[in-house]
């Protein structure tokens, strides 16, 4: 008995391909609600403003209302205000902060007296003279 003159068993192909193949049953959606809505913000408000008028609640107690947050522990990130991207340098003539080198000798140094106020006004750290 060599192993090239006996003959392979079927293998299971043709069943697995008709497992593989066949239409599957799913079920619809039907029975879902399709006239189902959803509150806006503006609507949860209103509704808890009129539970809260109905109640009798202690000061301490949290609403919608008097969600809120304590200030944040990490360190602001300051970013580029030519490029956008994370600015880890400032300019020390104008206040204008960079990304890299070549920001600042291609477009901070050669920029036009009066357009580095412009650049701080869109951040909102410009300097008005009266």
């Amino acid at each position: 008995m060599s192993l090239l003159g006996t003959p392979k068993p079927e293998s299971n192909a043709f069943e697995l391909s008709y497992i593989t193949t066949k239409e599957h049953s799913f079920k619809q959606n039907s029975a879902k609600s399709l006239n189902r809505r959803y509150k806006t913000g503006k609507q949860l408000l209103s509704d808890e403003s009129k539970y809260l008028q109905t109640k009798n609640l202690a000061i301490d107690t949290p609403t919608y209302f008097s969600v809120q947050a304590p200030p944040s522990l990490k360190p602001q990130k300051h970013y580029c205000d030519i490029t956008g991207l994370h600015g880890k340098y400032k300019s020390p003539l104008n206040a204008l902060r960079f990304h890299n080198v070549e920001i600042y000798q291609e477009v901070i140094k050669n920029m036009a007296p009066g357009t580095d106020q412009e650049y701080l006004s869109l951040r909102g750290a410009n300097v008005v003279l009266k």
